[in-house]
């Protein structure tokens, strides 16, 4: 065994043993979170050393180890599970789950003692009615969910032996986080495969917290490792979280290099349109209330149509007064579609997915850090390490802020790994070092 090889497997047994201490969540969380993106970076570092086929074998069964920590406890930092567990209890009631909030008395005879804990004085824990608590957060609105993770949900509440409570949600992300990693060592190789396999976020916000963002980010991997088919499964994708949404451009890298290529335009986009349609079908013909639920009223309590509110477009308000920032972000937005649309390499459209969705987060700066797994697997799929900046920045500012300060160094970060690229002319798209 060479001296690396040592290095790197003591290091992520290190790694290990930092995030089953996070796993169980407060106190000094942000200490332990810190120390784990460390670890990681060290083992991204140590990982250059080895030969591809000595790191496919740590990458493998460190990315399962790592993945496994997410498990040895409930949810640490999100309650968005049990909403989960709740949707998918009223489906198997015959009920659809955009017709109810949780609070409507209507559906009492569904509550239990584990979602509706008669104490009401634990942190995480929303007053329904005098008496009546919940563990759900937001009860009194519809669900937010898509039709898709509505679906996942209720397999899930089948398959979920009486008792089980998060367990079965844990273990199906879990199960998913495993498979985007065996699909990128495959299509992507072990070295950057890595950055899948052991990043913090992955067990933190995939498998303890459960969060349905898994599902989008599987179908993704998935339509970037085919051809045919791929306009189907990131329709799917945005049938289980709307974000990867953002992916479509650069599935359409460069259809606007040369004139316009209809037909791979067509390709993508009628399959995934056939497939939201087709999943949304069914909820629409049985539930009485909008499928779209809390959808808007969402947007409008995150502070996207009041900035300064929650810190929402907080790297564009270092430098624009809070009125244009929003309008800023969608022109800013823009351009870079319409760069990735015709500049991407049509070759490799997960880079211009990453770069069109990193970007995102970066312009609206979100406070959730499970919003950017979809980022750590474009990484993990295009090599561009700067980007994870986005997703460490995410989580800083959800578990501790600010989210200016946090948004702004994962920026520049993003800004100088760019600069260094051109400054070695690496081709647009493709990363120096990255896979051919």
């Amino acid at each position: 065994m060479s001296r690396y090889t040592a290095l790197l497997g003591a290091t992520l047994l290190g790694l290990v043993a930092v995030l089953v201490r996070m796993a169980f969540g407060r106190p000094d969380l942000l200490r332990w979170y810190l120390a784990g993106w460390a670890l990681f970076a060290v083992a991204l570092w140590l990982a250059r050393r080895l030969p591809v086929r000595r790191l496919t074998v740590l990458v493998v069964a460190g990315g399962i180890a790592v993945t496994a920590t997410g498990l040895v406890a409930p949810p640490s930092t999100s309650t968005d599970s049990y909403r989960y567990a709740w949707d998918g209890r009223v489906q198997a009631a015959g009920v659809s789950p955009y017709d109810h909030p949780p609070a409507d008395p209507a559906l009492g005879a569904l509550r239990d003692g584990w979602l509706f804990p008669d104490d009401c004085d634990a942190p995480d824990r929303a007053k329904v009615a005098e008496g009546v608590c919940t563990r759900i957060n937001r009860p009194a609105v519809h669900t937010i969910y898509p039709p898709l993770a509505e679906a996942y949900f209720l397999v899930v509440h089948w398959l979920s032996p009486d008792g089980s409570r998060h367990k079965v949600l844990q273990l199906g992300g879990a199960l998913m986080a495993i498979a985007v990693l065996l699909a990128l060592c495959r299509w992507a190789g072990a070295r950057t495969a890595a950055y899948w396999a052991w990043c913090p976020a992955v067990p933190a916000e995939a498998v303890n917290n459960a969060h349905v963002d898994m599902l989008g980010v599987l179908l993704v991997v998935l339509a970037f490792c085919v051809v045919r088919g791929r306009g189907a499964l990131l329709g799917a994708a945005v049938a289980a979280k709307l974000l990867p949404g953002v992916t479509l451009p650069g599935a359409l890298s460069g259809v606007l290099r040369d004139g316009v290529h209809w037909r791979r335009i067509l390709a993508v986009l009628l399959p995934a349109g056939a497939v939201v349609t087709l999943a949304y079908l069914p909820y629409v013909l049985t539930s009485n209330a909008s499928v779209l639920g809390y959808l808007f009223g969402y947007f409008q309590e995150e502070g996207y149509e009041a900035p300064s509110a929650r810190e929402r477009y907080a790297v564009l308000r270092l430098v624009l007064p809070d009125a244009w920032a929003p309008y800023a972000a969608i022109l800013l937005l823009g351009l870079i579609i319409l760069y990735v649309l015709r500049r991407g390499d049509p070759d490799r459209p997960w880079a211009g997915a990453l770069v069109v969705t990193g970007s995102l987060l970066l312009l609206l700066t979100p406070e959730y850090s499970w919003y950017a797994l979809l980022v750590v697997a474009l990484v993990a799929l295009d090599g561009r390490w700067e980007w994870l900046g986005v997703a460490l920045a995410g989580a800083v500012s959800y578990l501790f802020g600010p989210a200016t300060l946090a948004y702004t160094v994962a920026a520049l970060v993003v800004v100088a790994g760019w600069a260094v690229r051109r400054f070695h002319e690496s081709p647009v798209g493709t990363p120096a070092g990255a896979r051919p």
